[in-house]
């Protein structure tokens, strides 16, 4: 196990309580809970005391107080990550291989929890199976698909999607690219598994095929990439904010935020494979308690790559770019405001060949 994985426990827990909660005695000797105000959205460089003062961040120590209450707000809609209690032996099995030239493709499933296991295509290069050489992984999340799946970052099956984790596999990366919850065939029983989101069971499968990789003799540990596509654009984010071992996260397409999105109709969110919860805040928006602009922080001081078309009708440009621009001074505050990147491609809702260039091109010079 490592540290560097947020995992739910009687802290973490604590941190949630704290981070919106505030216990204060009434006359009669019972408690009330009263909860924190929401801080805004768009200024991350503040964070809120046990007596409820706005503080300004001065320090990163200051900052990490701001980030806990932005992974607490996370769980709260999505539910507590796991922890030790669903880390079970992964089980590899592998179902089927295929030689594709400069690599081999695996379909392969892995236990991320008991009772689940994950589909997943595992894509390893020839030198580093010859040659027992470790070279630098990636975790390729799809977009949505509800046919195909995780296959249409192997296989050229839509001509609208891009099949990001084959490419990368002929660059010389070793990729994992899992299937999401209650897509195509990979259709977990949520309840039975007490999620209250597909989200956060997306974001612990995750989690595990990193593990997975780990365990693996040719592949370098404790540094990965991490790129999607819409759906996997946020998928990719949402496991990089719970996960350290994540270094490069790569969004294509992948948020807005959520005042923003579809004009403020945020019924594409809140469907049992995303998170139910939010359907709570359709009025509200703003009291939702996270948004992107502080998931975006959140990842500092690590490198993020977005891309952003002109074009997109689901996610908006500007809106990214306010998500940005609220996001940097995090990046400010650790010296490296040139790991924030951003992108806006003119074309729709697509992940053009142009702009997957520059995120690998940014992807091997971070891992190799």
């Amino acid at each position: 196990m490592t540290m560097n994985i947020i995992r739910t426990s009687h802290l973490i827990r604590a941190i949630i309580c704290l981070a919106f909660f505030s216990i204060a005695s009434v006359l009669d000797g019972s408690e009330v809970v009263v909860p924190f105000s929401r801080l805004p959205r768009t200024n991350l460089l503040v964070y809120q005391n046990r007596k409820l003062e706005v503080i300004p961040v001065k320090s990163k120590a200051d900052w990490l107080k701001r980030r806990a209450e932005i992974v607490a707000g996370m769980q709260a809609i999505m539910g507590p990550l796991p922890g030790a209690e669903k880390r079970c032996p992964l089980e590899l099995k592998t179902e089927a291989e295929v030689d594709c030239g400069s690599y081999v493709r695996r379909l392969i499933t892995y236990a991320s929890e008991p009772g689940s296991r994950v589909p997943a295509y595992l894509l390893l290069p020839k030198t580093a199976l010859a040659h027992q050489k470790r070279v630098p992984a990636i975790l390729a999340l799809h977009p949505t698909d509800m046919e195909q799946g995780h296959r249409v970052v192997v296989d050229p099956v839509r001509a609208h999607y891009a099949a990001y984790a084959r490419e990368l596999a002929e660059r010389g990366f070793a990729v994992l690219a899992p299937a999401y919850p209650l897509m195509a065939n990979y259709q977990p029983d949520l309840r039975a598994l007490e999620y209250q989101s597909g989200t956060m069971k997306a974001i612990w499968d995750n989690v595990r095929g990193l593990d997975l990789l780990e365990s693996l003799p040719f592949v370098r540990k404790g540094k990965f990439g991490a790129i999607g596509h819409s759906l996997g654009g946020h998928n990719a984010i949402y496991t990089a904010v719970f996960d350290q071992r994540i270094r490069v996260a790569v969004s294509s397409c992948g948020f807005d935020s959520f005042q923003d999105y579809m004009n403020g109709n945020i019924k594409g969110w809140t469907s049992e494979r995303y998170m139910p919860r939010l359907l709570e805040y359709q009025s509200r928006l703003t009291d939702i308690p996270f948004d992107f602009h502080e998931l975006i922080g959140a990842l500092a001081p690590r490198c993020v790559f977005i891309s952003s078309p002109f074009g997109d009708t689901n996610f908006k440009w500007s809106s990214v770019d306010e998500v940005v621009r609220a996001a940097a001074p995090v990046y400010q505050l650790y010296h490296v405001p040139q790991n924030l990147r951003v992108e806006h491609p003119d074309c729709g809702h697509d992940f053009p060949e142009a702009v997957r260039e520059k995120a690998y091109r940014l992807l091997e010079a971070r891992l190799f």
